[in-house]
């Protein structure tokens, strides 16, 4: 492996916290900053690969797949949403009813035992 070196200008607060962080590590302080620089590098290459991916992808296919996903399988013990689950209005709950939340269902408890 290649070796640079860099002139590198921190304040000196941050310096400290560089310093107790590679300790509390037990890691050299140049250790923690190759480190640190190499996952932020890594998640700046993810970001612009993702954003790639998305400007390619075709969205009327990504919903067609979608759309067939699970059809045709029975449900595996474990698959169910716990019965607490935040259902937002208008959605399709798993069993293809209409997803209620939990304060619509107490208002359609609230109606029905008025209506009696």
């Amino acid at each position: 492996m290649r070796r640079s070196n860099f002139a590198l200008r921190l304040q000196p607060s941050l310096l400290d916290e560089l310093r107790k962080a590679a300790q509390v590590e037990g890691v050299a302080v140049n250790q923690l900053i190759n480190v640190a620089v190499a996952e932020k590098v890594s998640a700046l290459r993810t970001e612009e690969y993702f954003h790639e991916r998305g400007r390619r992808a075709d969205r009327a296919e990504t919903l067609r797949i979608l759309e067939r996903a699970g059809k045709g399988n029975a449900t595996v013990a474990g698959d169910e949403l716990p019965a607490d689950w935040p259902a937002k209005p208008g959605h399709r709950a798993g069993n293809g009813q209409e997803a209620t939340s939990k304060r619509n269902q107490k208002r359609d408890q609230k109606k029905r035992s008025d209506a009696k």
